[in-house]
């Protein structure tokens, strides 16, 4: 691998925005780090952690730096448009968490940025780089399960993080914010197929109950170009002491040769805690029961990260340091994912089938 030779600038000193820029200070291409964030405390704090440079509130002065050659947009989800742009203008590689965008119509200004500017931007869907997602690829591309016709996915997760995650920005519904990861799972092993029709049911409970007029479970059943068909559930309003830390998932791809069953909802691994566990993005919410490995960035263990967003990060370094092809979404697919996203609410919304594609809007 080539020296140093990556000036990484991190748009969004949140907790993701964080891991990933401790996770890049450990990377042999990366010389330099500067940070921003809405909250000026938040990156001088950042920067202070990695030896790198605060550029405060101002996100264009961190994509303006002339030693940052690639950026990272970590801002809340309805934020990631204006730095991508910026940073497509200047030609700089961007990594931006999902989704790309909250309208397909701001997702296809991407699209038409890149037209125009040329670039390279991928978007953190990061079940991609869960170890057993990937390795179901495998299996896919290499034929062994035969021409896919079905699949299933459903994702469990607590109301406390709901509620954080809708606080944050009303906009970032579990099926925007969390059943899109799964849109997009399904769409990565289903690739060269679109989804053409949508039918979905969602009932309203607690969520609604706390001022947030949104399901606390959606299904959904998509069907692709070729007929095969694909069942996906989100419920995110389970009790606030759920085990979970993260995503409790499980995941079936059916074909013509073949199954695949993938259970992640991690109910081998439990512990009891008389003193308590730390939630993933829940600073002082503690839960004394735990599924391990449920959390859906990954896990601290013995000063390293190990998991779904470490192995992201190190494969979009590594593919900007070297040219290796890497597996994470282009704004093609995740544009897709989003479309499909809001087709989901549409659907429950209207209470019939909706059609692919979408107006942009």
């Amino acid at each position: 691998m080539p020296g140093r030779n990556i000036g990484l600038g991190i748009v969004g000193s949140g907790r993701i925005g964080t891991l990933r820029a401790r996770l890049a200070t450990g990377h042999s291409a990366v010389g330099s780090i500067s940070v921003s964030d809405l909250d000026p405390a938040n990156a001088a704090k950042l920067a202070s952690l990695v030896g790198g440079r605060s550029h405060g509130s101002d996100n264009l002065a961190v994509i303006d730096d002339p030693d940052v050659t690639a950026v990272i947009v970590s801002t809340s989800e309805g934020e990631h448009l204006a730095p991508m742009l910026a940073a497509i203008e200047r030609g700089k590689p961007v990594l931006v968490e999902k989704p790309i965008a909250l309208t397909v119509r701001e997702a296809d200004r991407v699209l038409e940025a890149l037209a125009k500017f040329g670039g390279n931007v991928r978007v953190g869907y990061s079940r991609r780089y869960k170890e057993r997602y990937q390795i179901a690829k495998e299996q896919v591309i290499k034929g062994r399960v035969g021409r896919l016709t079905g699949g299933a996915a459903r994702v469990f997760n607590s109301r406390s993080q709901a509620l954080a995650m809708m606080a944050r920005n009303p906009h970032a519904t579990p099926v925007v914010d969390a059943l899109t990861y799964y849109v997009d799972l399904m769409n990565w092993l289903f690739e060269g197929r679109k989804i053409v029709e949508i039918y979905a049911r969602g009932q309203t409970g607690v969520l609604k109950a706390a001022g947030h007029d949104v399901p606390d479970v959606s299904y959904a059943v998509l069907t692709y170009d070729d007929g095969a068909v694909v069942n996906l559930g989100v419920g995110y309003a389970l009790p606030e002491k759920y085990p979970a830390l993260g995503h409790a998932a499980r995941v079936e791809v059916l074909g013509i040769g073949g199954v695949m069953i993938l259970d992640d909802d991690h109910t081998d691994q439990i512990m009891y805690s008389e003193t308590g566990v730390p939630h993933v993005y829940l600073p002082d919410h503690n839960v004394n029961m735990v599924f391990l490995q449920s959390g859906t960035p990954g896990d601290w263990a013995l000063g390293e990260f190990w998991g779904p967003i470490a192995n992201e990060t190190r494969a979009w370094l590594d593919h900007l340091a070297t040219g290796r092809p890497c597996t994470l979404a282009t704004p093609e697919d995740a544009r897709a994912t989003l479309e499909a996203t809001l087709a989901i609410e549409h659907s429950m919304r209207i209470g019939s089938a909706v059609t692919l594609p979408l107006r942009a809007g």
